[in-house]
């Protein structure tokens, strides 16, 4: 799914040359869950908006599902980036004032499709997600787990070969957090490949491999067996009921 080599990210500022990538090479596969991890500074936001196509590299090579990125111009970034990338934010990012299937169908409007099916394609997602009986709620009558539902209805709703989170369980309190990342894992076992970037080591550990990030560098890269998101909202529905 994504392949880069040697991806490098350097910014002119008035201080000075400022490396934010420093020759990353990483391959993840179709259908894996990632946990891109690190300090502040380290370059995993970095690294999440080149995958995303929202920020070119200085140097390297970056493959996303075969298409060499780093030669598309803008116009070609920003197709890509809606055929083949769903974001999920911290910050919902929702329209405030349309409701949760008027959100959902955004990406649809700027890819052209048709009234009608924009709405079908939207109500699929939102049941995707739990949030049929919500459809027609704005974001300031849903909780914040129910934005963050309505969110990655909103990236999944083109079908698209992978899911970019950034921090999103960050706005969350820990039992909404853990929901969100039950949803993420049910995605994933449906086949879906994401890459969640986090500061949280909780969040990291629901994830099957952790590549953790430090000046710019990978530092470390490991396999893992995910914690079930399922079976930890399990065990603090009991402990509150006790």
């Amino acid at each position: 799914m994504i392949e880069i080599r040697d991806l490098a990210r350097a910014y002119e500022l008035d201080s000075g040359r400022v490396v934010a990538l420093d020759g990353v090479s990483l391959d993840i596969d179709e259908g894996d869950m990632v946990a891109v991890m690190g300090p502040s500074g380290s370059g995993k936001s970095t690294l999440m908006n080149l995958l995303g196509c929202l920020d070119r590299p200085t140097g390297g090579l970056y493959r996303l599902a075969g298409v060499p990125v780093e030669t598309l111009d803008k116009d070609g970034l920003a197709a890509l980036r809606n055929r083949r990338i769903g974001f999920v934010f911290q910050q919902f990012n929702l329209l405030p004032r349309t409701d949760a299937l008027g959100n959902v169908e955004l990406p649809m409007i700027y890819a052209g499709v048709d009234r009608r099916t924009r709405r079908e394609k939207a109500l699929r997602a939102l049941a995707r997600v739990g949030l049929s009986e919500r459809a027609h709620h704005r974001p300031t009558q849903l909780s914040g787990g129910q934005q963050q539902r309505v969110a990655i209805a909103r990236a999944l709703v083109n079908d698209p070969s992978l899911l970019l989170a950034d921090e999103p369980t960050g706005a969350l309190d820990s039992r909404t957090a853990l929901e969100i990342l039950a949803l993420f894992q049910e995605l994933n076992r449906e086949g879906v490949t994401l890459v969640l970037v986090t500061h949280d080591a909780d969040v990291g550990r629901h994830a099957r491999r952790v590549v953790r990030f430090r000046d710019g560098r990978i530092v470390e890269d490991r396999r893992q067996e995910p914690l079930d998101a399922r079976v930890a909202l399990e065990a603090m529905t009991r402990e509150t009921a006790a």
